[in-house]
């Protein structure tokens, strides 16, 4: 009995960290302080602060490229500016002959397709999010459904209108006919749809945003922790009541982000909607009636201008910078505020 008393006295206390909590705490912080605490090599110190250096360079090169991009297209458009000021943003006549020049129409065209892009895309692109990341399909189609919407996105801009021309807006022909003479008395119907317009301008948008609004919010719902779906299975709510209640509300932000992202990308896309809206310089609210967009404009006035057309152009360039930048800015005041919230 004495000798094991005796054993037990030499035997040195245990300070390993996996033994004990107060033990393993202590000895986690003790080695902790001694790295942190440490004297550090010079080429350590060195190689820190020379990344740091690095990674702020890169950042200022950006923000110097966005300066230089804003400041030319300001400094370019200052002559418009100075002969039309704010009527170039009312007026819709564009006439080289007599240099008078305004942006309306494509200012109205470039928000209309854009918004009306957005508020087809937004409810498929996340009920297909919502349906490939849910158990409601085999995994194998569901990745299958998810790759086939992603690879949307590599279809250069250029054949996407080659097909708007030749494929969907002959097909979908019939069914604005069928608006326009049902609907005719309504000024967004008015006209009678003889080819490339703002309808099929905004299909043609929503097929180009919507692998955009897919993938950020399939991400975004899965990256919802587990435990939330089980918390309200557990109290008893449906497989609807915990997306729509729960899952949705946790995921907003980062979906409103894709969202925002997915509507700056339609109010800048040029070549598709430029082959399919019809370039028409005079006003029409009509969505059959041919449209035209300032990425549009931009893109088939830009080569054979001259004078003072040239700063009109860049003031309308100008004018798509603020909007885009505008969209930029509210993306993010919206998700800071849905991140605080949920």
């Amino acid at each position: 009995m004495s000798s094991q008393a005796s054993e037990e006295a030499q035997r040195p206390p245990d300070r390993s960290p996996g033994r004990g909590s107060a033990n393993g705490i202590v000895a986690t912080d003790n080695f902790r302080d001694s790295f942190t605490l440490r004297r550090r090599p010079a080429a350590e110190k060195l190689l820190d602060n020379g990344f740091r250096w690095l990674t702020l360079g890169l950042a200022g090169i950006v923000a110097v490229v966005l300066a230089g991009i804003f400041f030319t297209v300001l400094q370019g458009a200052q002559e418009a500016i100075r002969s039309f000021g704010l009527s170039f943003l009312t007026t819709s006549a564009w006439d080289p002959v007599s240099n008078s020049y305004g942006a309306f129409t494509a200012i109205y065209g470039t928000l209309v397709s854009s918004l009306l892009a957005l508020l087809i895309a937004v409810p498929l692109g996340l009920g297909t999010a919502i349906f490939i990341t849910e158990d409601l399909i085999p995994p194998s189609l569901r990745e299958a459904i998810g790759l086939m919407v992603e690879l949307l996105a590599a279809i250069p801009s250029v054949v996407l209108g080659l097909w708007a021309i030749f494929v969907m807006e002959p097909m979908i022909r019939p069914g604005l006919e069928l608006l326009h003479s049902l609907l005719g008395w309504l000024p967004i119907f008015s006209t009678v749809p003889q080819g490339p317009g703002m309808a099929p301008a905004v299909l043609i948008l929503v097929v180009m945003i919507l692998p955009i609004i897919t993938a950020i919010s399939r991400d975004a719902l899965r990256q919802v922790p587990i435990e939330l779906r089980q918390g309200a299975y557990g109290v008893g709510t449906t497989r609807w009541g915990a997306i729509i209640n729960i899952i949705l509300p946790a995921a907003v932000s980062a979906i409103t982000g894709g969202v925002m992202l997915a509507l700056g990308r339609a109010m800048g896309e040029t070549m598709a909607v430029t082959m399919i809206i019809g370039n028409s310089l005079n006003f029409s609210p009509s969505l059959l009636a041919p449209g035209n967009t300032i990425a549009s404009l931009l893109a088939n006035q830009f080569g054979e201008a001259d004078g003072i057309q040239v700063s009109a152009l860049m003031y309308a360039a100008l004018i798509l910078m603020v909007l885009t930048f505008s969209v930029n800015v509210l993306a993010r005041w919206v998700v800071s505020k849905l991140s605080l919230r949920y």
